[in-house]
């Protein structure tokens, strides 16, 4: 590297976890941060075995898709890979079928609206992701973001950086915890580096669908890490 080019700000951990709501270079600050870590196992346990779910509305207007998807469960159903189709959004692609979503894109691209099931809480994940790698709507990422305090403190945080030509898909996910309320997703994600990356991102339901869970610094509640392998993942990508 020549000597004489500034120092990236992307090894600062809080302006990583920043730049992913306010739009500036998701893909390339997890790598960056991934890079600074210990390499070791993979530190997340694997889902426990959960219940069937219940497939239908329970009529509570809280339940219901801001957008109008049918579907609601209260436990995940995600024992298998989704079948769904595959559209680019920035560098990367994202699922998209008629059950999950997203129901809503805007004239811009702005994707949003997932169903209230196990499958839209992993299509929200992977949008969220993906919508980060795109420059035109990156800066409307806040939207995706669960209201409270993380929402108002991300807020109020200055945009900068620029596009990236970084490129990832998604080659698998866990569903380490779901309920009607909340889930935790784990995509593990392969780099245009050769890095293969745990990407475990919170969601809860909140305002009609999916959103991003984060703590009240406007930080991601749990770091990314870079894994060996797709042991324990299901495998799904676009590819």
């Amino acid at each position: 590297m020549n000597s004489a080019e500034p120092r990236s700000p992307f090894g600062r951990r809080g302006f990583v976890l920043a730049a992913i709501i306010v739009g500036v270079i998701v893909l390339a600050a997890i790598v960056v941060l991934v890079t600074s870590l210990t390499r070791g196992p993979d530190p997340q346990t694997d889902p426990t075995p959960r219940p069937s779910p219940s497939s239908s509305s329970t009529g509570d207007p809280a339940d219901a898709s801001v957008c109008g998807l049918a579907g609601f469960e209260d436990a995940s159903s995600l024992d298998t890979a989704p079948e769904n189709d595959w559209e680019l959004v920035g560098t990367m692609a994202a699922p998209v079928n008629e059950t999950s979503g997203p129901g809503t894109v805007d004239g811009d691209g702005f994707r949003s609206c997932f169903a209230h099931t196990s499958e839209g809480a992993l299509f929200a994940a992977v949008n969220f992701v993906a919508t980060g790698t795109d420059a035109t709507i990156g800066p409307r990422l806040i939207e995706l973001v669960a209201p409270g305090p993380g929402r108002d403190a991300l807020a109020s945080k200055p945009p900068s950086g620029g596009p990236s030509n970084l490129r990832a898909q998604v080659v698998g996910y866990r569903v380490l915890s779901y309920s009607a309320d909340a889930a935790t997703i784990d995509l593990a994600v392969n780099y245009s580096t050769g890095q293969l990356v745990s990407i475990p991102l919170k969601l809860l339901w909140a305002e009609g669908d999916w959103k991003l869970e984060m703590t009240d610094a406007g930080d991601l509640p749990l770091a990314p890490a870079e894994i060996q392998n797709l042991g324990g993942y299901t495998p799904w990508s676009g590819a």
